[in-house]
């Protein structure tokens, strides 16, 4: 039982980086691998604050305000570069940020990690166990309903028509420059939620748990489900993190198990990549008229 809430608990924080995401990528056609960046920022800046006695719950505010500065400054350059250039920049922040956290060890510990985070409570109950979950799915509900209303506000079909055509959008008398900046703020600042309750959940952190492969991870989780759709992402968090679980029951040979789980892993994500490019749940493009069937 212990063992279902904890990939329960694991699915909901990775389900609210996912939806995050996916209104940097999905709503504004903005690519990124820094989302782990983000995550480490809140989760670190979270446990630093309640290892020095400030209150978790003002901890998280502060690690999602740093975020949000932070992913504003990688917006800049978002301001004049898009597509495979703006992915390098966000490359190269992610690998800043892993190797600050490795070798600034006077305040993050460095590969050794922060041990001894406080665990959040609420009315002085401390959350744990099947509590932890309860509070996990609902902020996971609320971002996910956040993330809808933006998306579904005028300040979201703004966004959408800027990833369809941001030449026009600006023809329109549209701040262009002003949405990219606001869009990356509020994607850092909800990953940097989630990492905070990554780090009051496990009460440990440390590098490993932030590095560049998290943020593949991340951006798999919204391209297997469907950019821009939302629930997608959500499917996607929940299909990429319960897959390897399922494939550890299948019998396989002692040494070579791992390995071909990992294959086999990797095969079924290149089958859905090839038999649904545009995601799980994403549209299907209509096809140009005049085009080969």
């Amino acid at each position: 039982m212990q063992y279902v809430i904890h990939l329960l608990i694991t699915l909901n924080i990775y389900a609210i980086l996912a939806i995050s995401l996916d209104l940097l990528v999905g709503f504004a056609g903005l690519m990124s691998l820094a989302h782990a960046a983000f995550f480490a920022i809140g989760a670190y800046a979270s446990a630093l604050l309640s290892i020095n006695g400030v209150p978790s719950f003002l901890a998280i505010l502060i690690g999602m305000a740093c975020a949000a500065a932070l992913s504003s400054a990688v917006a800049l350059p978002a301001l004049r570069v898009r597509g495979i250039h703006l992915l390098i920049i966000t490359i190269a922040v992610q690998s800043v940020v892993t190797i600050l956290l490795v070798n600034w060890t006077n305040v993050t510990g460095g590969s050794a990690g922060l041990p001894g985070i406080r665990r959040l409570s609420i009315f002085g109950i401390k959350l744990s166990g099947l509590s932890f979950l309860i509070f996990a799915t609902v902020c996971s509900a609320f971002w996910f309903f956040v993330v809808w209303r933006l998306s579904h506000s005028p300040y979201g079909k703004v966004l959408q028509a800027m990833r369809d055509d941001e030449t026009g959008c600006i023809a329109l008398g549209k701040n262009v420059a002003m949405l990219k900046i606001s869009v990356f703020a509020v994607s850092g600042a909800v990953a940097a939620f989630a990492g905070s309750l990554y780090a009051h959940y496990v009460s440990y952190v440390d590098p490993s748990s932030f590095d560049i492969s998290v943020s593949i991870l991340i951006l798999l989780m919204v391209m297997l489900g469907g950019a821009g759709t939302l629930r997608g992402p959500v499917l996607g968090a929940a299909l990429l993190l319960a897959l390897p679980e399922v494939l550890k029951f299948v019998p396989l040979p002692t040494g070579v198990g791992a390995a071909m789980r990992q294959l086999v892993y990797g095969l079924i994500l290149v089958v859905v990549v090839f038999v649904r490019p545009e995601g799980l749940l994403g549209h299907r493009q209509p096809k140009a008229a005049g085009g080969k069937a």
